[in-house]
């Protein structure tokens, strides 16, 4: 690896449901690939908390995490963390899960508005793209003036299936304003913007967000960034990890943050 201290702070384990393998498989891999830390952040979909049986798979993960973090001292540092999925959506069962596991790290995320499928489940010729895209960076600021979380995850997740999926164009340039409204929030607010590597070896083919935004929330007084690759199988383990140390450093920063107890350590990127 060429970073010292490369870390990949969003990954799921099989207690996610749309992942295959379990915690010690992602550490092994993490250990062989020369990872300085990995966090685990398994998926909790609030707005489908109990219906899905969240509230059990995740106390598991968090439980698989720490036993990692046993198992794995001195080679790899092995954080528990979570992926909140739609905490506004219901926020009793966010905030249920959070009070029962001692994390150390929060992504919050939204894959679907309210009343709505997940963006990979649109029927884009049925929606009106610019309101659906307005409401979704609604959700956003009302999960940042929330504030239980340490990073929000993928900001432009949307751009994955309407862009890299469906080839449909979405106007940067109008939305630009709304991106904005969001960075200085998270900046106000003392929150990471992620930097999530999944786009890189998807049909997007570019981080989530790309270079572009992550510059201009360095613009705006962002000092706080994280790095993911979004696992969901050991083989993606780390995945673009190199890559988004160099676009983080291309866009201004000298430092990423890795969170224990949701303190953030700003390690350099050398």
């Amino acid at each position: 690896m060429k970073y010292r201290y490369l870390s990949d702070c969003h990954t799921h384990s099989d207690c996610s449901p749309d992942a295959s393998d379990p915690t010690m498989m992602l550490c092994e891999c993490a250990c062989r690939l020369g990872l300085y830390a990995l966090t685990i952040t398994d998926h909790c979909e609030c707005n489908v908390y109990r219906e899905e049986e969240y509230d059990r798979s995740v106390r598991q993960s968090y439980f698989e995490a720490r036993k990692a973090s046993a198992v794995f001292h001195g080679r790899l540092h092995v954080r528990a963390g979570i992926e909140l999925g739609q905490p506004m959506q219901n926020i009793e069962a966010a905030e249920d899960i959070l009070d029962a596991c001692d994390f150390d790290f929060t992504l919050a995320s939204v894959h679907n508005v309210q009343g709505m499928p997940d963006f990979y489940e649109l029927d884009y010729s049925q929606v009106d793209l610019t309101k659906t895209l307005h409401q979704y960076f609604d959700e956003i600021l009302e999960t940042i003036e929330w504030g239980k979380f340490d990073s929000l995850a993928h900001l432009t997740y949307p751009w994955r299936y309407i862009v890299g999926e469906h080839g449909l164009a979405i106007d940067d340039v109008q939305l630009s304003g709304r991106i904005d409204e969001v960075l200085t929030a998270l900046i106000k607010n003392g929150k990471a913007l992620e930097v999530n590597t999944s786009g890189l070896r998807q049909k997007l083919g570019e981080t989530m967000p790309n270079l572009q935004i992550v510059k201009r929330y360095y613009e705006l007084g962002g000092k706080l960034v994280t790095l993911g690759s979004d696992a969901h199988r050991w083989p993606d383990v780390g995945a673009g990890m190199e890559e988004g140390m160099k676009l983080i450093r291309q866009a201004g920063f000298t430092h990423f943050a890795l969170y224990s107890h949701h303190e953030p350590k700003l390690l350099p990127i050398e």
